[in-house]
């Protein structure tokens, strides 16, 4: 089933849960500061993206900037980049959406990339 990780506040996710309900595509809600996804998925996120560790960030974020992210990712190792995300919700660009099993990985919500996903 597809896990979304979101936040209450973002309205991007409530965007791609409003996109979502109105296709009939069932999913599990995350809350995605209480809640991170851990350091598989974000590996395999990561992945999808391929190996581009900043489209898994949210860079406009204010922990991003905070710590100066932008300028310390290329450096960083991977399980150091892995535990600080799996570690720090706010880090994570959402939505954050993943069903292993159908192979869905996305993240943000661009709508054609959604759709491709979910064709039905």
């Amino acid at each position: 089933m597809l896990r979304i990780y979101t936040y209450k506040g973002c309205g991007t996710c409530r965007k791609a849960r409003v996109w979502l309900e109105g296709r009939g595509v069932a999913f599990e809600e995350v809350a995605i500061r209480e809640v991170p996804p851990g350091t598989e998925l974000i590996r395999g996120m990561v992945a999808a993206r391929g190996g581009n560790r900043a489209a898994v960030c949210n860079t406009s974020g204010g922990d991003y900037r905070e710590m100066q992210l932008g300028s310390r990712l290329a450096g960083m190792g991977e399980r150091e980049f892995l535990e600080l995300l799996s570690g720090n919700g706010n880090l994570i660009r959402r939505p954050f959406a993943v069903d292993e099993a159908a192979g869905v990985w996305l993240v943000g919500f661009k709508e054609a990339e959604w759709a491709a996903a979910f064709p039905g």
